[in-house]
């Protein structure tokens, strides 16, 4: 299953990509089912990427106020002195009227009502940098983090640059969800990735995976169970930026961090969420505001500092 390079040619798409236009004539659902993963190119129109890596700035700068683990004030930096001072920022639609804009851009919704349901709830945005010589992320699954109770979990992971093997794009192994068992994770020392855990005891090796390059504005959706990592960005210049949301059905509950003493874990719902299509049939409990934009620290490679937080997900 090959990856294309970016800047895909007229009918060269290889399996697991389809444009964007082309997604009524399609079986997404089928595919994704199958392989754990597909790739929506021409998703978003340079005008929009452009936009939106406008905005990665402005967060990094402090345009909308300060966050949790916020490296400024950053007078008299350059952007890029500024945007290589960070690796990740959780939740940047909780202030970011743009990025809450992109959570459920058309492209993003259509493609998830077809691999989720007609009913699709939102409840976390994550804003990478990933400059020159920053570090991936080891192999690890998002349901790990997340767990949908119907494992219903969906990343949709918005490339803002041209993702290729040389600045860190997604790998993936193909397939790797359809256990639906969540491997054991544990601590590595490989300075290639941060510091969050790696899966382990998989029937899988390094060999079994694939490169999932995109070029920018293209999504690449992957189901919660797909083992999935990024290898560290060996440009000497530029970055892998990358916007990943994650979505689920709004039919199930989402007994996710936040919710200790209320109650049995059977009815544990997180409510912090934005609704992207269909219905909410639990609209009656109403949101919360629960979950706080906070810096990942970016690190050099391998594990320090606050590095390893509970809410980690897609590099």
């Amino acid at each position: 299953m090959p990856a294309p390079a970016p800047g895909i040619a007229p009918g060269t798409l290889p399996a697991g990509y389809v444009r964007a236009a082309d997604l009524d004539r399609f079986d997404v659902a089928g595919f994704f089912t199958e392989h754990g993963f597909i790739v929506v190119t021409e998703a978003l129109g340079a005008a929009e990427v452009a936009e939106l890596n406008t905005d990665a700035t402005d967060i990094c700068r402090g345009k909308y106020g300060t966050y949790g683990g916020w490296l400024g004030p950053h007078d008299g930096e350059s952007d890029d002195d500024v945007l290589r001072r960070y690796l990740c920022i959780h939740h940047p639609h909780k202030f970011s009227p743009i990025m809450y804009r992109a959570l459920a851009h058309r492209v993003m919704a259509k493609t998830l009502t077809q691999v989720i349901g007609p009913d699709v709830k939102c409840m976390q945005s994550m804003l990478f940098i990933k400059a020159a010589g920053k570090p991936g992320q080891a192999w690890h699954q998002d349901e790990f983090y997340i767990p949908t109770r119907d494992r219903s979990l969906t990343g949709g992971w918005i490339a803002l640059d041209d993702a290729t093997i040389d600045n860190g794009c997604l790998w993936v192994i193909p397939g790797s969800h359809k256990h639906g068992v969540l491997w054991p994770q544990h601590q590595h020392g490989d300075k290639r990735f941060d510091c969050a855990g790696e899966s382990w005891k998989h029937p899988y090796t390094d060999d079994d995976a694939v490169p999932v390059e995109a070029p920018a504005g293209s999504i690449v959706f992957f189901n919660g169970y797909l083992l999935h990592r990024s290898l560290p960005n060996t440009r000497t210049s530029g970055y892998r930026r990358c916007l990943v949301n994650h979505y689920m059905s709004a039919s199930s509950l989402l007994p996710w961090f936040g919710i200790e003493g209320r109650g049995h874990v059977a009815q544990a719902d997180f409510r912090d969420i934005v609704m992207i299509a269909g219905h909410d049939p639990y609209a009656w409990k109403g949101t919360e505001d629960l979950a706080k934009p906070h810096v990942r620290p970016s690190g050099e490679g391998g594990c320090g500092g606050a590095g390893n937080v509970a809410a980690k997900a897609s590099a």
